[in-house]
């Protein structure tokens, strides 16, 4: 059901306006700005992760589309560090809320 790269992923509408829609999200979010690269400097690769999302009954609910970097490509004391892209469930995030509430733990939220 999903495609193994962007070549196969680009032969589908549907996946098009999957990639369309993270891109969106990525331009919305303002996670990233386009920079010129330094020519001593080696860019860190990204590639597209394609995932068909289900309903309950098994039905096609969504197709996501996800652009990741290829962190291992980083090289630990020179560009390790200056990368960081966390994901978290949303529900993931309301268990430790409620658990730091219960355990009366005080929270701080960073950037």
């Amino acid at each position: 059901m999903e495609p193994a790269g962007y070549e196969e992923a680009a032969a589908d509408q549907m996946w098009i306006v999957a990639m369309k829609e993270e891109l969106k999200m990525i331009e919305k979010n303002q996670t990233w700005e386009l920079v010129d690269r330094p020519k001593h400097k080696k860019a860190i690769v990204v590639k597209w992760v394609y995932r068909t999302k289900l309903n309950p009954d098994g039905s096609i609910n969504k197709y996501k589309a996800g652009l990741v970097i290829k962190g291992y490509a980083q090289m630990f004391g020179v560009d390790f560090s200056e990368t960081f892209a966390p994901v978290a469930r949303l529900d993931t995030i309301r268990m430790l809320l409620a658990l730091a509430a219960q355990k009366g733990w005080v929270i701080h939220q960073m950037n």
